[in-house]
């Protein structure tokens, strides 16, 4: 699969499992966010809102903002004011009398007086004041990742850093900004937005149509989520993690059709380390944890010390058991433990009865060959120590489970022949365009 299919998959996938409460967002959010953002961007708005604040267009707009607000639309309304001993703008008779006779008669010092009022409250502007808005609330959250080094920062927000002090001034002190009243929580309405849009004013159709593209990834239109993720200065670190979303999105899909109409996905709680939960009729649960998600169920890799005698040792493992303590010595923390990382996807069948099942899955973004037999002996040492409680899963005897609880996907091969899911042995190595036909049959054996 290329980069633009992994992201059409992904933004379906998105907009189906996360958007919809069905996927951890924060987990989600926590690999598709750039390198340096702290959790403030684990939040899924939070990471539209600076995805939204770095596009060209959005500084196009601040940069020709100074000189388009001199030429701001208002509107002049006519405003009657009733006064005592003094007139203030044109006096209404028929209106006086009126109130001279029902409220105060025969006082002659009483005036309703018509006044011109320049008002600045109309549609355009509330556009206008809630795109700025966004952009100045923006600004301020992300102003120190735009002073760094960090790649997926946009150039002109680097280069031109009087920008984010021009934008601040311009919301704060504008004389023509600080007219316009905040929008209400509802407001702009879909009515003032079209209104704003068919102005023959560039800054409102401008703001109509920024607004609007932020509206749309803030309620995760499919299409406006894949342009998120093609905006490479907003993607994951590598097309690695685009690869493990889609993969971990394939699982979900996989599981939920496997039992269509017995199974349905659950919400996740916040601060869940569970990644998604699918829940049977029949009292079985699978849960699904991905890359280090997995630590409130107290699953580790701890491989089991050499118990030969030194004499005994190949050099291979005199340097592993010498490796070992010397960093255990180092580390004076007596918690410390050497292990294996984290497998990128873990599947966990809850049984009531019958106990717990697990399905370890290595994610390799590649067709090399050499990457393929590393991710095989990764994905054998995870099956090999993989521990519940600090006791070993599978039996010595079985060490690597049945052959059906180890999975490498790896991209697909485009002029290689490879074995059938069925002919292979100990694990199964899937490409990603067989991961829909495959998953179910390893589900079969499993559940």
């Amino acid at each position: 699969m290329d980069r633009a299919e992994l992201i059409d998959a992904v933004s379906e996938d998105l907009f189906a499992y996360v958007m919809h409460g069905e996927i951890s967002e924060q987990h989600v959010t926590t690999q598709l966010k750039p390198t340096g953002l702290d959790e403030r961007f684990e939040s899924f708005d939070a990471l539209v809102d600076l995805h939204f604040l770095l596009r060209p267009a959005v500084v196009d707009f601040v940069e020709q903002l100074p000189s388009r607000l001199r030429s701001i639309k208002t509107q002049t309304k006519n405003v009657q004011q009733t006064t005592r001993g003094q007139i203030s703008g044109r006096i209404d008779w028929t209106s006086t009398m009126k109130q001279r006779s029902s409220q105060a008669p025969g006082d002659k010092s009483l005036f309703v007086c018509d006044n011109r009022h320049e008002s600045y409250d109309i549609d355009e502007n509330i556009v206008l004041k809630r795109l700025l808005s966004i952009i100045y609330t923006t600004l301020e959250e992300c102003e120190t990742y735009l002073k760094q080094e960090y790649e997926w920062v946009t150039d002109r927000w680097q280069e031109n850093l009087e920008l984010v002090e021009q934008m601040r001034e311009l919301f704060e002190r504008n004389v023509h900004i600080k007219r316009i009243r905040d929008p209400e929580t509802y407001e702009p309405t879909d009515r003032m937005i079209q209104t704003a849009a068919m102005s023959r004013s560039d800054v409102y159709r401008e703001a109509a149509s920024l607004l609007q593209d932020h509206r749309r990834a803030r309620e995760s239109n499919p299409d406006a989520l894949r342009e998120l993720l093609e905006e490479t200065l907003i993607t994951p670190d590598d097309e690695e993690t685009l690869f493990e979303l889609y993969v971990l999105f394939q699982y979900v899909e996989s599981i939920e059709e496997y039992q269509q109409s017995e199974t349905s996905v659950k919400t996740i709680e916040s601060g869940k380390q569970e990644v998604a939960r699918i829940k049977s009729e029949d009292g079985t649960d699978v849960v699904l944890y991905h890359d280090s998600s997995a630590n409130d169920r107290n699953l580790s890799f701890v491989p089991e010390p050499i118990e030969k005698q030194d004499a005994e040792l190949t050099r291979s493992e005199q340097i592993d058991r010498q490796a070992r303590e010397i960093v255990e010595n180092y580390f004076t923390d007596k918690g410390f433990q050497l292990q294996t990382n984290r497998p990128d996807i873990i599947i966990l069948e809850v049984q009531h009865e019958e106990g717990y099942e697990y399905l370890i899955t290595e994610v390799k973004n590649s067709t090399s060959e050499q990457t393929v037999k590393k991710g095989v002996t990764e994905t054998l040492e995870y099956l090999a120590f993989l521990r519940q409680e600090n006791e070993l899963v599978f039996d010595p005897d079985t060490p690597f489970g049945s052959g059906w609880n180890g999975v490498l996907v790896v991209q697909d091969f485009e002029s290689r022949s490879t074995a059938p899911i069925e002919d292979q042995d100990t694990i199964r190595i899937l490409q990603a365009s067989e991961l829909a036909d495959s998953l179910p049959v390893i589900l079969d054996r499993l559940l």
